[in-house]
């Protein structure tokens, strides 16, 4: 339905993530990925999504002077936002593992934010999803950042993985927010188009 609407569209996916790019296939839809990288800093000023919404917005950047006018460009960040401060991607095993330390037994927002940029507009959206984690033992911290990769998360992260399985009791909200991106959402902007 959506790629007989989209037909005229050139989609372009600039994003590195596998589980992004398996749920925007899920869709039907055929696109590119182009991949820019983007130094992922924002003013220490920002808030909650606000931190997403920019860092979207900013690795949409690079592609300003190459979009064609039936170009659909799609940018994203996830962030997970606990105790008012964001926890992106950590920066080794140990970093992750003070993450999921942190996370333990307790309940935290995953934001993610999405940016879709044509030559003639760009519209920004963003979910957010509350996870809860049981009491996490840090035998299980250490065998999940031991056996799955957990750089590449923010929250040192994913809720499809081992530590979701046997770690999460609750959510609330979008669940494919927490993998990183809100099809529910993503679905109806791309309609918009």
């Amino acid at each position: 339905m959506l790629a007989d609407l989209l037909k005229s569209k050139h989609i372009i996916l600039a994003s590195s993530s596998p589980r992004r790019q398996e749920l925007i296939k899920g869709l039907g839809l055929d696109f590119e990925i182009r991949i820019k990288s983007v130094k992922e800093e924002y003013p220490h000023r920002l808030r909650h999504f606000e931190i997403s919404d920019y860092l979207a917005q900013l690795k949409s950047m690079p592609f300003l002077e190459e979009l064609n006018p039936n170009d659909i460009l799609i940018t994203s960040d996830t962030i997970v936002w606990f105790d008012n401060q964001a926890l992106g991607k950590p920066k080794d095993n140990n970093d992750a593992f003070e993450m999921l330390k942190i996370l333990s037994g307790r309940t935290h927002e995953v934001i993610t934010s999405v940016c879709f940029k044509s030559t003639v507009s760009q519209k920004t959206i963003n979910s957010i999803t509350k996870v809860t984690f049981k009491e996490l033992s840090d035998a299980e911290i250490w065998y999940y950042i031991d056996n799955f990769k957990v750089l590449d998360k923010a929250g040192a992260y994913g809720i499809q993985d081992w530590i979701g399985q046997i770690g999460v009791t609750k959510i609330e909200g979008s669940y494919f927010n927490v993998m990183g991106f809100p099809m529910d959402k993503i679905y109806k902007t791309l309609l918009s188009f």
